[in-house]
């Protein structure tokens, strides 16, 4: 039977029963290259010919379970063969890993080397941990944040998408203890990424934010990535938010989005300024359930500062929209609604903004819930702003007459 030319040692040629790699990075069988070093007195590579200055050996382990995997497979008996193959297959891959991380310094074919190695990791998470532990993380972190030094390269360019294509199948998280893997806190690491949401390919911004949704869902701390270039992140985000590439991928950028703006005021600053209101209230009559419960969510958070209500209310379809969606999405979007009219109300509304919560039926619906729900803080809010606004509003021939009794309340 013919043995695989990667099995046999390249002084022998024989089958290896002890593999081991010197330092020029070939494998040999142990006895055969220490003959070759210490009895014949030689001081290069059987194989390249490279001069050798350390002559101390590793044990090639990967390739000695690939040998052993490859023998049980071919000699093994007819009921075992099966689940052998299986072991042969992952043996094999594991090897493939082996090499292909270690050819990505110095091959100028990266964007192949990263393909075939998010192939292998896509097998299952014993490739994942491998990827790992062999050092592909720092690998990848390399190859990504050359795009901050040569960004104006393609293949540059290409290979930071790609090594981003194999980030994302792999654990965000370094121990048991629920530890952020250290190289996702690198400042350089989130700046390539703003840059490939920016101008990168609709692959990999799709990764991107795949990453980023992993982020959302752990401790990261948001604001350094604000400290980083924030604006920048969150004009990335509302863009992948607003574009039709997918409803996964809108989500998810919305799902960052609110992570982002929960870790601070300052946050929410700049998503003004980024002009995340205007952004929203335009996505929010055709969005679904799902993606109109974020959006909503995201204007309550921007209009509990007060840049944030001014952007509001300065939108001439603001009022209109967020008092269409109550009643008609959710329990979870109605309420959310009611906080939003509650913040917009709460400090010297514009004129127009009263008229268009009546023109729009937003009173006539705020006066249904108020009636339909329980005491509560929320509900004591509700008899304030009616109370505060009562005479403006029963100036209109729809003003529900049930309101009258704050406007009586409002005098005593």
């Amino acid at each position: 039977m013919e043995v695989p030319q990667d099995f046999r040692c390249p002084i022998s040629m024989e089958l290896m029963k002890e593999p081991v790699i010197i330092s020029t990075g070939v494998t040999y069988e142990r006895k055969n290259i220490e003959k070759w070093f210490f009895s014949y007195k030689k001081k290069t590579c059987p194989a390249t010919m490279q001069s050798v200055e350390d002559f101390g050996v590793t044990p090639n382990h990967t390739l000695k379970r690939l040998i052993l995997a490859w023998e049980n497979s071919h000699f093994s008996s007819p009921s075992s063969s099966s689940s052998t193959s299986l072991s042969s297959l992952s043996s094999f891959k594991q090897y493939e890993m082996v090499s292909l991380i270690k050819s990505l310094d110095s091959t100028p074919f990266k964007v192949n080397v990263l393909r075939k190695l998010r192939e292998i990791i896509e097998i299952g998470d014993e490739m994942k941990l491998d990827f790992v532990i062999l050092g592909g993380l720092e690998v990848l972190f390399q190859i990504i944040v050359q795009i901050l030094f040569v960004s104006s390269d393609f293949m540059v360019f290409r290979a930071c998408e790609e090594a981003l294509g194999v980030l994302q199948h792999l654990p965000i998280f370094q121990d048991s203890d629920g530890s952020i893997s250290e190289i996702f806190l690198r400042p350089e690491l989130l700046k390539s990424m703003v840059i490939i949401l920016q101008r990168g390919s609709k692959e990999a911004r799709v990764s991107t934010v795949s990453i980023l949704k992993k982020l959302a869902n752990s401790d990261f701390k948001w604001n350094d990535v604000l400290n980083i270039q924030g604006i920048g992140m969150i004009k990335s985000l509302l863009e992948l938010a607003s574009d039709d590439i997918s409803s996964k991928v809108s989500s998810s950028s919305l799902q960052v989005l609110i992570k982002i703006l929960d870790s601070s005021k300052k946050s929410r600053s700049k998503a003004i300024e980024a002009g995340a209101m205007f952004t929203l209230i335009e996505l929010l009559p055709d969005s679904n359930r799902s993606k109109c419960e974020k959006i909503l969510h995201i204007i309550k958070l921007l209009c509990e500062c007060t840049y944030g209500k001014v952007a509001f209310m300065e939108h001439h379809l603001g009022v209109g929209v967020v008092s269409s969606k109550m009643f008609n999405v959710s329990d979870i979007a109605t309420k959310i609604c009611i906080k939003i009219f509650l913040l917009i109300c709460s400090s010297c509304p514009t004129m127009k903004v009263l008229v268009d919560m009546m023109i729009y039926g937003a009173v006539k619906k705020l006066t249904v819930l108020m009636h339909m729900s329980r005491p509560s803080s929320t509900k004591d809010k509700m008899v304030v702003m009616f109370r505060n606004h009562s005479d403006f509003w029963s100036r209109y021939p729809c003003f529900p007459s049930e309101l009258k009794e704050y406007q009586s309340l409002k005098r005593t």
